[in-house]
């Protein structure tokens, strides 16, 4: 026998995360550190900050990891430190008395989903604004006390930390997270095992672990599939934030809804309203009708009258592309055993995921939540309107401007996004009462009364504070990617605290245009280097690792801001997250955003930038076409009329306008200073900006907007349709079944229109129809719609309804007499549809003749 000189085999290992014990008198740190309240209490974040500084930067922030390391010499100078123990006492006596506030019970409960939340810098679980957004909104419903319940995903690898090669490539690094280092909780049973959630796909089940996050008042759950139950095919669903394959995509949409709904009810948690965050959690709704088919012992058109009434679709999207579409047979794969469950076909599931049903179109998420939701909404005014136009072709016979599809305007959490500093210096300025009163724009009528010159000292201290976090945050980076500290140190020495600091930030997707501003390279040049009138750019973002063309433009601006007429003038921050977004919006004097219009569906990071008296410069798209109008003298816009059809013509010149803005408007106002070394008509600005602005894009207000738009009719509406059993629900489905049955079965007997001058301003219309309702009476209405020509584009000018003037039997006859009122060229027609007072809208039976 051969001795072999060596045999192991592969090492198993454990994990084990080993924390420092902490004495009782510091146990109120680890209550705390398990609730992101402390990521908008100021007070709470600096105590965690001030623990150790050095540590709480390299935890990224992160107070679980940071008290995890403390030494135990660290701990006992914190017990000998009266001061410190005094502020420990007394942050945890805000949170008790914060927590111990209950929620409202006036107004609905409500399960929310989203695909990612970005909550805080140290929780991976979001790759921007739509994540932002969410994070900010359950924040907001635990400050407005709303029973809010939220469900999402614990990620084993989250969105990506971008690093920048020496050429200027983008590095996606994709690093696995520590769930024993995070600001969470697993969910565990009596016996404390953790819980495991069973979820039902083709063929398998997929078992998930349940964690919690406590964002102050609110829970969010968060499903993971990464352990040793599931097989490497399933494990992966929860790893990457929008990674992998469309099946990928599937089992992860899969999760989020039909998991989210199963594991909502193993937490005993039944909310009155479902609220999806886009269409990738639309799936819930189809569990919904499960669960009323199955356990109440409801047909599905009743369940699905029920499940409208009780759902809402927030649509971030502006565009049918960046919506999810799956092929038949890879949606019949996953979905195949739903309709036998339904008690409907194959063909009817699909249909409910068509715009064009019996077609042979891809399942649309979308076009599934906006069937099974009474509601849906985008996230502007002008974006509600894109969106009406999208979906346009869902309820055919009618225009989009008829849609009910409505928009609550996009806001943000105030005490997450206001620096400590403005939060200090509204209190003191403005009185408390303006966080309590965010909203209202009389609570923020103080600011006109504060001195320039304080608002300008506050400016330069934030600025400062965020040119300290550039030297020391691109210093460390630079050199651990690019490894020259004599280029570093020349580019970190040109940083100018007096010049005219301009931000762009955000994700690099084309549409964005970070391009504009290198258009022409010689004319950027004399803005960023003239002597008297300094100008600097500060770039950060992070492309999609698919994004080759968001990739190019990263690279381009890197390759740019290494030419020696922008060394130190445009620099590019590596790595964008929220700790550098807040840096950011709080440091900069100039906020700059170019998309294409109108693809900015709404945009937040300069509502952010509005609570630091930091201006706005942007396209008038998303909210800032609602913000500009509010004050013209508060920050500064490109024009929403389009010159060129051409976009490459139209970029051209929106190039020319910024630099022709910069050179002749922006930079002299800001260089236009007293004696005492600041622009009192820049003060100005900022103030409207602050008192005009801020206070109507807030998250308090954002969230108001739906309670009012959205919750509260719906939780109404709901109601009314359960009561006695489901009556009024299951009336409204036999008087759908029988106009169905009818409908093909009306004729119209006879069309009279009488026109006696329709050219001339002022005659009237005079139209008799005689129609028979085959049985439908009273409830077929018929109406006269108007489109008008004007500039060249076709809208809706009008609807105008007949009078039912005599019935004979099943024979109904309408009469309009209508006054044409404007010159013009106009088109008209008359359309049947169905009535009944208890539908939600139109669009809810989107039935129409043309006759």
């Amino acid at each position: 026998m051969k001795i072999q000189v060596s045999n192991s085999n592969a090492p198993v290992w454990h994990e084990a995360t080993v924390s420092a014990d902490l004495p009782a008198k510091l146990k109120p740190l680890e209550v705390i550190a398990k609730n992101l309240w402390w990521v908008w209490n100021s007070d709470a974040k600096n105590l965690f900050r001030d623990i150790n500084p050095d540590m709480w930067r390299a935890t990224g922030e992160n107070p679980v990891m940071l008290l995890q390391r403390l030494s135990s010499e660290r701990l006992e100078e914190m017990l000998k430190d009266s001061e410190m123990m005094g502020r420990i006492e007394s942050v945890y006596k805000s949170f008790n008395d914060y927590m111990a506030t209950p929620m409202r019970s006036d107004i609905p409960s409500v399960s929310y989903f989203s695909m990612e939340y970005g909550l805080c810098n140290c929780l991976k679980i979001y790759s921007g604004g739509l994540g932002v957004l969410a994070g900010d909104y359950i924040k907001e419903a635990s400050d407005s006390r709303v029973d809010m319940t939220a469900v999402g995903f614990l990620y084993r690898y989250g969105y990506f930390t971008q690093t920048l090669s020496v050429d200027g490539q983008q590095i996606a690094n994709y690093e696995p997270q520590n769930f024993n280092q995070l600001p969470i909780e697993q969910v565990t049973d009596e016996d404390g095992k953790p819980v495991i959630l069973e979820v039902p796909y083709p063929g398998r089940i997929v078992y998930s672990h349940i964690w919690r996050v406590n964002v102050g008042r609110m829970k969010l759950y968060l499903m993971d599939t990464d352990f040793d139950l599931n097989s490497e095919y399933d494990r992966s669903i929860t790893h990457q934030l929008y990674g992998g394959d469309w099946e990928n995509r599937i089992k992860q949409e899969y999760l989020l809804g039909i998991g989210g709904m199963l594991m909502l009810k193993k937490l005993g948690i039944n909310s009155d309203l479902y609220h999806c965050n886009e269409g990738h959690a639309a799936l819930l709704n189809l569990q919904r009708l499960v669960d009323y088919v199955q356990e109440k012992g409801l047909n599905f058109n009743t369940a699905l009258e029920i499940v409208r009434s009780t759902s809402l679709y927030t649509v971030h999207t502006p565009v049918p592309a960046g919506h999810d579409y799956f092929d038949e047979g890879l949606f019949g794969k996953y979905m195949g055993e739903f309709p036998a469950r339904l008690g409907i076909s194959w063909a009817d599931l699909m249909n409910m995921g068509r715009e064009n049903p019996d077609t042979n179109e891809r399942f649309s998420m979308s076009v599934f939540a906006l069937n099974t939701c009474q509601e849906a909404n985008g996230v502007s005014w002008l974006h509600g309107e894109v969106s009406k136009k999208m979906f346009a072709g869902i309820w055919k016979g009618y225009s989009w401007e008829e849609s009910h599809v409505g928009y609550v305007t996009n806001g943000v959490h105030m005490p997450t996004w206001a620096a400590s500093e403005w939060k200090s210096f509204y209190a003191e300025r403005l009185g408390e009462q303006v966080f309590a009163n965010q909203s209202d724009p009389k609570a923020w009528e103080g600011i006109f009364n504060v001195s320039d010159e304080d608002i300008w000292n506050l400016r330069m201290r934030m600025k400062n504070k965020f040119i300290n976090f550039v030297k020391r945050d691109f210093k460390a980076k630079w050199l651990a990617n690019q490894g020259d500290p004599s280029a570093v140190m020349s580019i970190v020495d040109k940083i100018n605290p007096d010049a005219l600091i301009i931000g762009f930030a955000r994700r690099f997707a084309t549409y964005k245009r970070a391009h504009l501003l290198f258009t022409d390279l010689d004319r950027l040049a004399k803005i960023v280097n003239n002597e008297r009138f300094p100008v600097q750019f500060v770039f950060s973002g992070k492309a999609h690792p698919a994004d080759g063309a968001g990739q190019g433009l990263i690279k381009r601006i890197l390759e740019i801001s290494r030419m020696p007429q922008f060394l130190g003038k445009i620099i590019f921050l590596e790595d964008y997250n929220m700790i550098v977004a807040k840096r950011l919006v709080t440091g900069v004097d100039i906020w700059l955003n170019t998309p294409t219009r109108p693809l900015e569906a709404s945009g937040t990071s300069g509502e952010k930038a509005e609570m630091n008296g930091v201006l706005n410069f942007s396209v008038l798209d998303g909210w800032w076409y609602e913000g500009y109008k509010f004050d013209e003298k508060a920050g500064w816009a490109l024009t929403d009329r389009r010159t060129f059809t051409d976009q490459a013509q139209q970029d051209k010149l929106d190039a020319a306008t910024i630099y022709s803005m910069l050179e002749n408007e922006i930079v002299p106002l800001y260089f236009e200073k007293n004696s005492k070394g600041y622009s009192p008509k820049w003060i100005q600005y900022i103030k409207g900006s602050i008192g005009h602005i801020a206070p109507h894009f807030t998250m308090t207000r954002m969230i108001n907007d739906y309670i009012d738009r959205f919750y509260n009719p719906e939780k109404k509406r709901s109601t009314a349709l359960k009561a006695d059993d489901f009556k009024l629900a299951k009336e409204i489905v036999a008087w759908k079944e029988s106009v169905v049955e009818k409908w093909n079965g009306i004729n119209v007997v006879s069309l009279d229109i009488k026109e006696a001058n329709p050219n001339l301003t002022g005659e009237k219309l005079d139209v008799t129809a005689v129609i028979d309702t085959n049985g439908i009476g009273k409830d077929l209405g018929l109406e006269y719609v108007s489109y008008r020509v004007e500039d060249g584009v076709e809208h809706l000018y009008e609807t105008k309804q007949f009078k039912v003037t005599k019935t004979d039997g099943n024979v109904l006859t309408y009469h309009l007499d209508e006054k044409v009122r404007d010159t013009g060229v106009f088109r008209y027609g008359f359309r049947l549809y169905p009535i009944n007072p208890n539908l939600a809208h139109r669009q809810d039976f989107a039935f129409v003749r043309w006759i």
